[in-house]
């Protein structure tokens, strides 16, 4: 069977309009997680509804938290300072976030838990967050190193001095910190290497998890330190999504349009708002990005990266091939597909070789989305430019930003989606 295609028609005049930018998927799975977690009914509004938090709020179900759908951005999520045994395993999709805090937090389960997911997620690594669990000695296994993930959980974990590697997707230490304020005792997390990388999401987990009672410090660069005691319940509400919104002030730029998104960059605390100043920057974008503290944006500022006047190197950036597929190589032949010799890969770098002329090429790229929304919605960019641009399985968008395609229409691009 084949997928739906998006077919785009390049834009000939500056976008302009206003977007209301859905609910960030990082802040909202956190949220969702810690208040289920919480004693009492705490009430989230400015959430996102999309596949990754359905996924999320269907497993919390599952193990006994009540959540009740206020309206379409306003949840009141119930716990009670625990997690039940859940009758079925936890499917969780393509959802990273919610797969790698699951897997922790069920240690906090009395009784055997399954966290699985889709044929994507099957691929996906979480064996060094497995390690890290069973030094806090949690019964974690997985035959594969990837989902299914088995947890034989005792309701707790052991507290103290635990180290995990530096180079671990920030979501595996994020997954412990909000694990280790559930503990008895007070949890040092040394970060082997000396560093933290990706900290700017660490510090998203910090303050969601302070939003709800709990102390977390970073004492050092390579050290955080989680006090014991639980959360209490609270209203919190999420800011919109930072990853969302560079798909909107890069078609700006490329266009010279003027869109309003209600909201400052410097208003958001998500890393990805650190790529407005590398958007900004176009046509004349820096020589190297190290896009360790910005991930989510890196496929936005590689695809509007081809329309520079100088080549971009990104540097830092080799988490990206454990995300929903491998995004250098996704990126890398997308823009392949867009035209011949447009990017090359050396090691862990992304070099985009930028083409002022782009604009004015005629391409016949079908873009192979790999079912990850950020592919398809990064390609979005070129195709907006570029005549002659397909995105293949253009519905994946759903994962963060389910109206996507309508957003883009509603600032006047031509949008056709055939069917498969």
């Amino acid at each position: 069977m084949s997928l739906p295609i998006a077919k785009i028609t390049p834009v000939t005049q500056p976008l302009v309009g206003r977007v209301t930018l859905p609910g960030s998927k990082s802040v909202t799975n956190r949220a969702l997680l810690v208040a289920a977690l919480a004693r009492g009914t705490s009430r989230l509004t400015g959430i996102l509804r999309s596949d990754d938090t359905h996924y999320m709020m269907t497993a919390l179900r599952q193990m006994g938290v009540g959540i009740t759908e206020v309206d379409e951005t306003t949840v009141e999520v119930t716990g009670s300072g625990a997690l039940q045994p859940a009758s079925e395993p936890l499917f969780l999709g393509n959802a990273g976030t919610a797969t790698r805090f699951l897997t922790a937090a069920v240690a906090l389960v009395n009784g055997t838990t399954i966290v699985t997911g889709d044929e994507h997620m099957q691929k996906r690594p979480i064996a060094p967050l497995l390690d890290t669990l069973r030094a806090m000695g949690v019964n974690a296994t997985s035959e594969t190193g990837c989902p299914p993930v088995t947890v034989k959980g005792t309701g707790t974990f052991r507290s103290g001095e635990i180290e995990v590697s530096g180079k671990l997707s920030s979501q595996y230490i994020s997954a412990i910190m909000m694990l280790a304020a559930m503990g008895d005792g007070e949890t040092r997390i040394t970060i082997g290497g000396g560093k933290i990388g990706a900290v700017g999401y660490l510090h998203i987990t910090a303050a969601v998890m302070r939003a709800f009672g709990a102390t977390v410090e970073f004492p050092s660069e390579n050290q955080i330190i989680v006090a014991p005691g639980g959360y209490s319940a609270a209203d919190y509400h999420v800011e919109p999504d930072a990853s969302a919104a560079t798909y909107l002030w890069a078609a700006e730029k490329l266009t010279g349009g003027q869109i309003d998104i209600g909201t400052a960059p410097g208003d958001m605390n998500q890393p990805d708002a650190k790529a407005y100043d590398m958007i900004a920057a176009f046509p004349q974008m820096p020589a190297e990005i190290n896009g360790s503290q910005m991930q989510d944006a890196v496929p936005t500022l590689a695809v509007l990266a081809a329309f520079n006047e100088t080549p971009v190197r990104f540097t830092g950036i080799e988490n990206l091939r454990v995300k929903e597929c491998d995004r250098i190589d996704a990126v890398h032949k997308g823009l392949l597909q867009v035209r011949a010799g447009l990017a090359s890969v050396e090691g862990d770098d992304l070099i985009v070789h930028a083409d002022p002329a782009l604009a004015s090429h005629v391409s016949d790229g079908l873009i192979d989305s790999h079912a990850d929304h950020r592919i398809a919605m990064c390609f979005a960019l070129a195709a907006i430019k570029v005549k002659g641009v397909r995105i293949e399985d253009p519905y994946c968008v759903s994962k963060t930003f389910p109206n996507y395609w309508d957003v883009l229409r509603g600032l006047g691009v031509e949008v056709e989606i055939s069917e498969g």
